[in-house]
């Protein structure tokens, strides 16, 4: 049975930093995507981050770019996110996302559209 475990989520200031990480269980799948999607009340959610386990590129969106960085561990099955300059506006529940086997050509697009799995959600708010 696939489990998707989040932590890291809290309070902090703004121009802080903070780190998230998604554990993914079984440890069956070596190429997959995983990333993580925000939703702010009010608003969609939207793809933040991912990474492909088996090489490790990766990709942001606009609003993180220079300031989000993700990685994985050497098993590729734990993922993390280090958030830094961290503003208000990035005030969110952060849900981990995992798309296994999810290509290579059109990866990252196959990722935001349809994952298999996500996380429980973990809060994220940044006060200013």
């Amino acid at each position: 049975q696939v489990r998707l475990v989040e932590s890291g989520g809290g309070s902090v200031q703004a121009g802080g930093s903070h780190r998230l990480s998604c554990e993914f269980s079984p440890p069956t799948y070596k190429t997959k995507c995983m990333g993580w999607f925000r939703q702010a009340p009010g608003n969609k959610r939207e793809a933040v981050a991912t990474i492909y386990t088996v090489g490790g590129n990766s990709w942001y969106a606009d609003p993180v770019k220079g300031r989000f960085s993700i990685s994985r561990d050497d098993s590729g099955n734990t993922a993390y996110l280090q958030m830094s300059n961290l503003q208000p506006e990035d005030t969110a529940m952060y849900y981990c996302a995992v798309l296994i086997e999810c290509g290579f050509m059109n990866w990252v697009d196959n990722w935001t559209k349809k994952p298999n799995y996500w996380g429980q959600g973990t809060q994220v708010t940044v006060s200013s």
